[in-house]
């Protein structure tokens, strides 16, 4: 792998945001007006994330993009169930099952950071739509990183809150909960 882990983060973003701009609405969504949020809560993700599970999301979105298929619009329309799942890959499923137990962790540790985000169904709905649109190489990586963590006995939702945390001018993640009381 040439690129460095963030200049693939940044190929990324540069990828999805060119999508997610193109993703047909009814009503101008309000986080278009917030791109910069956007990219930072995925940035967020993408640390949690190792180098190769990043190269391989990269080269999901440049197959995706050669063949004139955008990402973003099929997730949002899983999410809306408009459209048949993508894929049906039984990964999807076990690495929405460990999310899930991590953000619920995550919301009673930390209430004031997750006051106003997505509810429990919403999150687990947002995951599995957006899984469907990865590769298998990409789901298997994922939950190798997935595993990873939980073996190391740690927590994939808290770790990108602490990237948000310090990247928001935060000391930590208790301190951001603290201030946001």
């Amino acid at each position: 792998m040439s690129e460095s882990k963030e200049e693939i983060v940044e190929a990324i973003l540069e990828i999805e945001v060119k999508m997610f701009l193109r993703v047909p609405t009814a009503d101008e969504p309000s986080c278009r007006a917030h791109m910069e949020d956007m990219q930072l809560h995925r940035r967020g993700q993408f640390a949690t994330w190792s180098p190769r599970t990043c190269a391989s999301y990269l080269d999901d979105l440049r197959k995706a993009e050669s063949a004139g298929e955008n990402l973003m619009t099929m997730k949002y329309a899983r999410m809306d169930n408009l459209i048949p799942p993508r894929s049906v890959n039984p990964r999807i499923d076990e690495i929405v099952a460990q999310f899930i137990e991590w953000q619920g962790r995550f919301i009673v540790e930390f209430p004031n950071i997750m006051r106003g985000g997505r509810d429990m169904d919403d999150f687990a709905n947002y995951l599995k739509s957006e899984l469907e649109t990865y590769s298998d190489r990409t789901l298997e990586l994922l939950w190798a990183d997935t595993q990873g963590c939980r073996d190391r006995g740690e927590n994939m939702s808290v770790e990108v809150y602490r990237y948000l945390a310090k990247q928001s001018g935060f000391e930590s993640i208790e301190e951001m909960e603290r201030r946001l009381r």
